[in-house]
């Protein structure tokens, strides 16, 4: 990742507080990231359920025209029914943006409780087709059919993101997750665009993995792996799997990569549930933030938020309750930038 690193005026960035607790965490991000002294200034846009409904086209959705207008967005969750209503706005806005590589480094904060310690895996996800085409149509009634959409375009270059991650970040190895086994063309596509990218990277090794064999192995030694390559749905899976390993979603960031357009948000629910109690955690958003920052070239910016972070989770004395603690979100945020040198 990376990109200009000669900021000097502010950064216009599109700001997407989503639902639920989104508005929360959000303003708990912006909160730390303007006392880091970032270089950013901020295009606020709402999506909401009913945004992008009109003839189901996400073009008219006003956060896709600013994201096109500020190429980088920082987004809270959002909402997405569960077996009706709109389709995913979340999926849509990659779709239409082109967003082609879903990218989560999965890391253990240190203080936080886990079964493995030393988990540093990075979950690349092609990230615009597969079954998240939402191809789907009843055949007769009782009886629904949903295409699996694999191309050469998609899985070569989400191939080439993830070699070029991995020869830029001196990671060692990189593996491919899929189920070719069954899935012969679709899949066996995908394995074989990645062998022939693999071919231009000779220092990084490369292997194959069983999706289902992957999850065994995840939960057994996760250690083993350092760059894992997969398709859309285990992708989805399997970077869920990956959080779990260091405490939940609450505490992994992601970011969505295009080409000409970036979007950084946090990937855990909207939790109404919890929603107006100034409870949630915010961390997932604020450490989205510094995939952001650091896209923008504020590496400095970065470093600082990063530090002052692990710092407070080292001390371990205003953590929020889903990491065993008993502050509320404010109180997370004031101590994270307390921690600022």
């Amino acid at each position: 990742m990376g990109q200009p690193s000669h900021y000097i005026t502010p950064v216009l960035v599109t700001l997407i507080p989503g639902d639920g607790i989104g508005p929360e965490v959000t303003v708990a991000a912006v909160r730390v990231i303007e006392a880091a002294g970032a270089r950013v200034r901020w295009e606020e846009r709402h999506a909401k359920p009913l945004v992008g409904r009109r003839r189901e086209d996400p073009r008219l959705d006003p956060v896709v025209d600013s994201i096109r207008q500020t190429g980088v967005a920082l987004k809270g969750p959002v909402t997405t029914p569960v077996g009706s209503g709109h389709q995913s706005i979340n999926v849509g806005m990659r779709k239409e943006l082109d967003l082609y590589a879903s990218f989560r480094p999965v890391k253990r904060l240190p203080g936080v409780s886990t079964f493995f310690e030393d988990i540093d895996i990075i979950v690349v996800r092609e990230n615009t087709e597969d079954l998240y085409a939402g191809l789907e149509h009843t055949v007769v009634p009782g009886v629904v059919e949903s295409l699996k959409i694999i191309t050469e375009r998609a899985s070569t270059r989400i191939a080439r993101f993830a070699f070029e991650y991995a020869r830029t970040n001196g990671r060692q190895s990189v593996a491919a997750v899929h189920k070719a086994n069954i899935m012969k063309l679709s899949d066996g596509l995908f394995l074989e665009c990645i062998r022939k990218v693999a071919k231009v990277y000779p220092e990084i090794q490369y292997r194959e993995v069983i999706v289902d064999n992957c999850c065994l192995q995840l939960v057994m030694k996760p250690q083993q792996f350092d760059v894992l390559l997969l398709e859309n749905l285990y992708g989805d899976i399997v970077s869920d799997i990956c959080a779990g390993l260091v405490g939940g979603l609450g505490l992994v960031p992601s970011a969505n990569l295009g080409e000409h357009y970036a979007v950084f948000e946090a990937v855990h629910g909207s939790a109404p549930d919890i929603a107006g109690k100034h409870v949630a955690n915010p961390t997932a958003l604020i450490l989205s933030s510094i995939l952001m920052l650091r896209y923008l070239g504020q590496d400095d910016v970065a470093a600082r938020i990063e530090k002052a972070v692990h710092q407070v989770y080292k001390r371990g004395k205003h953590l929020t309750r889903d990491v065993a603690g008993t502050a509320s979100t404010d109180e997370f945020v004031t101590a994270v930038i307390d921690a600022f040198e």
